[in-house]
């Protein structure tokens, strides 16, 4: 079996003696996009903060193709993190700033690209995203599913290998969360990111998740497919449909 390109081994995690995590044990492979499911406050996000590094394990391991992260040198571990993005819950688009220069903000700030280069690359991702005559329009002025094209493609211009989304969909109607999904799993086919998206929204990450990870108890108590989810514990599957809370 290929090797994962992220791995949770023995993960636990607290915070003013409260655990959070508890031996956690996770696998994300390439070119999938993965869910991770669970009850509002049953500590996604802080799974989700481990994988980008602003979290750090109190005991086990992460591993970035078969490599603990706490064995890298600082170059190594800021390579693989480069190739990270990180798509917030609520977009977080700077109201002071143009949807350009929103977008082109991770590459002002993390590369040394000149000019001309950064305003090519932003141009590509906004006709990309149907966001060519978006530009010198602020946040504002645009619609709800305007802004989550520009904050994904904020999360693209630097072209990760891997993109975080947290609770991409909560507080949306349906047929708004229709089509954020539906837009993630289109720009997942077409850039051929690893997708990994902590969700509550059940049954809908179905329908774009090639795997589920099921976190309760401050541990993953499944992993596998949407279809063999539907076979596992039904009293799990209850509760977190009967949920929809945010995480904490």
């Amino acid at each position: 079996m290929a090797t994962p390109l992220i791995e949770f081994r023995n993960v636990t995690k607290g915070f003013d003696g409260a655990l959070v995590l508890q031996g956690v044990n996770a696998t994300f492979y390439e070119g999938e996009i993965a869910a991770i499911i669970g009850k509002s406050g049953a500590g996604k996000s802080v799974f989700l903060k481990h994988i980008i590094g602003l979290l750090q394990p109190d005991e086990g391991d992460i591993l970035f193709r078969g490599e603990p992260v706490a064995a890298m040198s600082r170059r190594a571990w800021d390579a693989h993190r480069s190739r990270m993005s990180y798509m917030f819950q609520n977009n977080a688009l700077f109201d002071s700033l143009t949807v350009f220069d929103n977008i082109a903000l991770p590459l002002r700030e993390t590369t040394h690209l000149d000019a001309a280069e950064i305003d090519k690359r932003v141009a590509t991702r906004m006709e990309q995203l149907d966001l060519a005559d978006a530009g010198a329009k602020y946040p504002g002025d645009l619609s709800g599913g305007m802004q989550k094209r520009a904050a994904l493609a904020r999360a693209l211009v630097t072209d990760p290998q891997v993109v975080l989304f947290d609770e991409p969909t909560t507080g949306q109607d349906p047929i708004r969360k229709k089509a954020i999904l539906n837009m993630i799993a289109e720009y997942q086919k077409a850039f051929g990111f690893t997708a990994l998206l902590i969700s509550h929204d059940i049954p809908d990450i179905f329908r774009i998740a090639n795997r589920v990870l099921v976190l309760d108890a401050r541990t993953i108590v499944f992993q596998g497919t949407p279809a063999e989810l539907e076979q596992a514990d039904s009293e799990v599957i209850n509760a977190l449909t009967q949920d929809t809370g945010e995480d904490a």
